[in-house]
């Protein structure tokens, strides 16, 4: 489905996990009336339902899930930004003795949303001419964030080229999707995948960038 830009009636709904990251993506739009950002609160199940319950009382032209997340190192580094190229549940499905195996592999559906490639290149592109660290790829979505070196790479194993991980994206993602709403997932990187150093976090500085991307995705978008 295509994304209409610059339409009088447009309006997008952004999607947050809590309201840090909710009251600096305000900031960065000046709470702009064309943009509805809600907490929906942590995790996929939390993301769709409140995602779905937004979509049932209101009409929406785009849904943004925006927030910090995980870089996968060589993939997208501390203070940078990801645009997702698809949105994937990475944990989604069963541990056999032969390893994981996804609801793809069990037939049971899928774990893959795309994003629409035109509106990741606008939106990249923007970024790109702000002088935005930026790049695109899966971000995945789990429910228990990484916190090892083998998972961390068991998980780039499973999604080759995975940029990100966060624990909302495939929930606000299928939500959208059922609704027959575009969806994005932007995310600036606080911290890299795998073992949990809180010392090198970088939050403060990941909110800043995410506050910045806002404001260019404001002016992209309408």
């Amino acid at each position: 489905m295509s994304l209409k830009i610059n339409e009088e009636t447009q309006r997008i709904l952004v999607v947050t996990a809590v309201s840090t990251e909710r009251d600096t993506v305000l900031r960065g739009m000046h709470n702009n009336s064309r943009f509805d950002v809600l907490v929906a609160g942590v995790g996929p199940a939390a993301a769709a339902v409140c995602t779905a319950r937004a979509l049932a009382d209101n009409k929406y032209d785009l849904v943004v899930c925006a927030g910090i997340a995980g870089g996968f190192p060589g993939r997208a580094e501390v203070g940078s930004l990801v645009v997702a190229s698809e949105i994937v549940a990475a944990d989604l499905g069963v541990e056999t003795p032969e390893g994981f195996s996804s609801v793809d592999e069990l037939g049971f559906g899928s774990t893959r949303i795309q994003v629409d490639v035109n509106l990741v290149n606008r939106v990249t592109g923007a970024l790109l001419a702000a002088k935005l660290p930026v790049s695109t790829g899966p971000v995945l979505t789990v429910s228990t964030a990484t916190g090892t070196a083998a998972r961390a790479a068991e998980l780039a194993a499973r999604v080759p080229g995975a940029a990100a991980e966060a624990m909302e994206g495939y929930g606000v993602a299928l939500a959208a999707h059922n609704c027959g709403v575009p969806i994005l997932e932007i995310r600036a990187i606080s911290n890299l995948v795998g073992p949990r150093d809180k010392s090198a976090w970088r939050i403060k500085e990941a909110l800043k960038t995410l506050e910045t991307a806002s404001k260019e995705l404001m002016e992209v978008l309408i």
